[in-house]
């Protein structure tokens, strides 16, 4: 029988702080359940599995940094905005990193449709308003941030700045004044080759 007070949630907050502790590759059912001090059966009264398990965990991680990047981009635009929400991504990745990991688990198709991470696509989007970038610029924009932020902080987390200079910090912000930049001066398509 599952202990009193157990619920899916409960167990995904619990797999995110283990996530973070131990990293998100090692979160497993048994390791969760040992922290509740229960048997790995009692468990699957409210997981189905350990895909479950883990997309739960993606889950609320994608709802905890695009609930901070919303707080952070309110009011904000142009440069403001951007680096704003890249300091939320960059700020929870250091804060979090097996949630971070956890909020770049690949999810089905209908369980991402229905995630935060629609939220943070707004969210991109927003700041690229400031911009003025018209569509197909404007998802090639999400892209490139997307890819700029997660690149930075996973080659941040991993330890590839720790023995160079100049320090990250400085690095971080000439980025984003580069990005600010590339989208203020956004080049317009050529013809293909």
């Amino acid at each position: 029988m599952a202990r009193a007070g157990l619920t899916a949630a409960r167990l995904a907050l619990a797999g995110a702080e283990l996530a973070d502790e131990v990293g998100f590759d090692q979160v497993t059912v048994s390791a969760v359940a040992r922290r509740f001090g229960v048997t790995v059966a009692s468990l699957y009264s409210h997981l189905r599995n350990s895909q479950d398990l883990r997309t739960r965990i993606a889950l609320l991680a994608l709802d905890e940094l695009a609930t901070r990047a919303a707080d952070a981009l309110a009011g904000r635009s142009g440069k403001d905005a951007l680096t704003a929400v890249a300091n939320v991504y960059r700020g929870y990745a250091r804060e979090h990193p097996g949630r971070y990991a956890a909020a770049q688990l690949r999810l089905d198709p209908q369980t991402a449709a229905a995630s935060a991470g629609v939220r943070h696509a707004r969210m991109l989007r927003a700041i690229l308003r400031g911009y003025d970038l018209a569509e197909p610029d404007q998802t090639h924009a999400v892209r490139l941030l997307g890819s700029v932020f997660h690149g930075y902080v996973s080659l941040e987390l991993g330890g590839g700045f720790d023995h160079s200079a100049p320090d990250a910090q400085e690095t971080w912000t000439r980025i984003l004044d580069a990005l600010d930049t590339l989208l203020t001066t956004w080049p317009h398509p050529t013809s293909p080759r």
